[in-house]
């Protein structure tokens, strides 16, 4: 019904969901479908929303938002709404119990120092989806709990709570709140796994040598996106990630993974402050030249920097050695991790033009390997 606080037009479609993770995902109907049984989420089509239910609110929706019988109403803490329904009660009411303890869940990962009182009073309402009373919660008046008295107590328990929320930084150390790991910086999250590569990074590369270098389209097919917003997910709440679990099956779903990490990360592979410099070397007409100031410039990358892109860069070497299988060659590796490994740190200027060295530079590395990490 709304997108971001964006109203749309109301109708009807049906829909394959699944939930996982706290995630919720809505897949186009399949014509192939039967009409019964589970089918995994990675052999279903595209998905057309995936709603990530931390902060949401589920409550039965009111006649005036459907005419229809047994309709769910989700708002997501974006400002988006959904309408959800099925003609079976007991389907419905199902559906209705595995998001409210989603829900719940994700709300109780992060427990306060509130009240005992308050806490039963705003998590049950919150949990059970009571539509009345948190509208009177949020301040919108409506029949016996509209009186001025009562409105005032529920606004005065509800700042109570929120003042008395604990901060970010004693969640941390009690444990609750993980460090993430994708959009985190490279040298901190090396610092935090006392290492120069992360263990992410390694993963997925061990993964793709082990059964995926034949793969045709390797780093060129993107995988199903839903898939990889989930494993996303694990890898941030699971300290134990088995990339063999048959849910990453799909090798595609790996890589994009990985290309997801490396865009993600708030100071690409190659360092804002060097950016400029790698530019200016691979425009240099000297190819010894050439090949010599791009070596050293390597050699000055920060640690984290160089070692992961010394890792990287040999798997994407192993990579092309398959390109006979996989039809990935220099060219093709460099255009797909070109632009994710250096950006500039403003997009102004000609991008068409950066992007060509930028792919020039990625393919100087893949062809100069031996040369430019001569201890790998």
């Amino acid at each position: 019904m709304v997108d971001r606080g964006k109203r749309l037009r109301k109708n009807w479609n049906s829909s394959w969901t699944v939930l996982e993770g706290g995630i919720l995902t809505f897949f186009k109907d399949s014509k192939h479908s039967t009409g019964s049984g589970l089918r995994h989420p990675s052999t279903l089509t595209t998905p057309e929303h995936t709603v990530e239910l931390r902060g949401a609110t589920l409550a039965w929706a009111s006649k005036d938002k459907s005419s229809k019988k047994h309709v769910l109403e989700l708002k997501t803490r974006e400002g988006s709404e959904f309408l959800i329904q099925h003609d079976s009660e007991q389907i419905i009411a199902a559906w209705q119990k595995a998001i409210a303890d989603s829900i719940g869940r994700l709300g109780a990962d992060v427990p306060g120092e509130e009240d005992t009182e308050s806490r039963a009073e705003f998590g049950s309402r919150e949990k059970l989806g009571g539509g009345e009373e948190r509208r009177a919660a949020a301040g919108q008046v409506t029949g016996s709990a509209g009186s001025e008295s009562d409105s005032s107590k529920v606004r005065n328990k509800l700042r109570k709570f929120l003042q008395r929320r604990p901060t970010l930084q004693s969640l941390r150390e009690r444990g609750y709140i993980k460090d993430q790991v994708f959009g985190c910086s490279l040298q901190m999250l090396c610092e935090r796994e006392r290492g120069t590569v992360p263990r992410f990074v390694l993963q997925c590369i061990q993964t793709v040598e082990r059964r995926g270098l034949d793969i045709d389209g390797l780093y060129r097919v993107s995988g199903n996106l839903a898939t990889i917003q989930k494993l996303r997910y694990k890898v941030e709440h699971d300290e134990h990630l088995d990339l063999d679990d048959g849910r990453w099956e799909d090798i595609h779903v790996v890589t994009g993974a990985l290309k997801l990490f490396f865009r993600e990360l708030p100071e690409p592979l190659v360092p804002f402050s060097h950016f400029d410099k790698f530019i200016a070397a691979i425009k240099m007409q000297d190819p010894i030249r050439r090949g010599r100031c791009i070596r050293d410039l390597v050699f000055s990358l920060p640690p984290a920097h160089h070692d992961t892109m010394g890792v990287l860069f040999r798997h994407l070497c192993r990579v092309i050695e398959y390109k006979e299988e996989n039809r990935m060659s220099v060219q093709s590796v460099a255009i797909v991790f070109g632009p994710t490994l250096l950006r500039p740190a403003s997009e102004e200027g000609n991008m068409a033009m950066h992007m060509v060295f930028q792919n020039q530079v990625v393919e100087h590395i893949l062809n100069q390997y031996s040369y430019i990490f001569p201890d790998s």
